[in-house]
């Protein structure tokens, strides 16, 4: 089956995404980022991330969390549930996390990708933060293919799939020097349950997005030695702005 680009029929009307194709400068259908938001905000944030990166032969498809917040809140969630952190009064990420599973393995990968437009699994990537981070990695974890890759930031290993083991797909793993998910705890549950796991600490506190070229390398570097070339590229070539 010849790889086309998916479009919105491809997928649930009940799901919420948008799909940014290749650049005009490399407009083969090559590989598919999918683009996975934190807790509390909309796929717009990483439509624009999509474009911004303007991948070599590369799709992105960031979809929207399932769930809205609750209490007039705002934004979306990926969990089964809502909890709180008693101690802080903050929302706690991981819920559980079936239902990104069933939507993110089933619906867009299998049915969609596969199924209907022709893709390997080897030429699709994930691409999440914080709580998309985790619905990400419990999505691969559930899947015996190996996928192009897993780029989490702030997101472990959710509780709930502790026990997947030797999983194919490779994850780069970043976060913060302090104040940080991504503890030596997070680390070792994830080498527990993957088999190849690339770990990169930022010097600053906390887990936010990269900021600027030091914090971003790690991540173009995985991007030029996972994402599929049809041109006979080199491995290392995706432009590091």
């Amino acid at each position: 089956m010849p790889t086309r680009l998916p479009t919105l029929t491809d997928f649930p009307t009940s799901l919420h995404l948008t799909i940014t194709p290749p650049p005009p400068s490399s407009p083969q259908l090559t590989n598919i980022l999918i683009l996975l938001h934190g807790l509390g905000d909309t796929s717009a944030s990483f439509t624009n991330l999509g474009k911004q990166l303007s991948l070599p032969e590369t799709t992105c498809i960031s979809m929207q969390a399932p769930t809205p917040l609750p209490f007039e809140l705002g934004g979306f969630h990926w969990g089964d549930d809502i909890q709180f952190d008693q101690a802080t009064g903050n929302m706690d990420f991981d819920t559980g996390f079936s239902k990104a599973i069933k939507i993110l393995k089933q619906e867009i990968v299998e049915d969609g990708l596969v199924g209907k437009c022709g893709y390997k699994h080897r030429e699709i990537m994930f691409f999440g933060f914080g709580q998309g981070a985790m619905a990400a990695i419990a999505a691969a974890a559930s899947m015996d293919e190996e996928l192009g890759g897993i780029i989490s930031i702030g997101g472990p290993l959710p509780a709930s799939n502790m026990s997947a083991k030797a999983v194919k797909t490779p994850p780069l793993i970043l976060g913060g020097s302090s104040n940080t998910l991504i503890t030596k705890t997070a680390i070792t549950n994830l080498e527990a349950s993957f088999q190849n796991v690339e770990y990169r600490r930022w010097s600053k506190s906390g887990d936010g997005m990269p900021q600027n070229r030091e914090e971003m390398l790690p991540i173009m570097r995985f991007f030029a030695r996972r994402l599929k070339s049809r041109k006979g590229v080199p491995k290392g070539s995706v432009e590091i702005g």
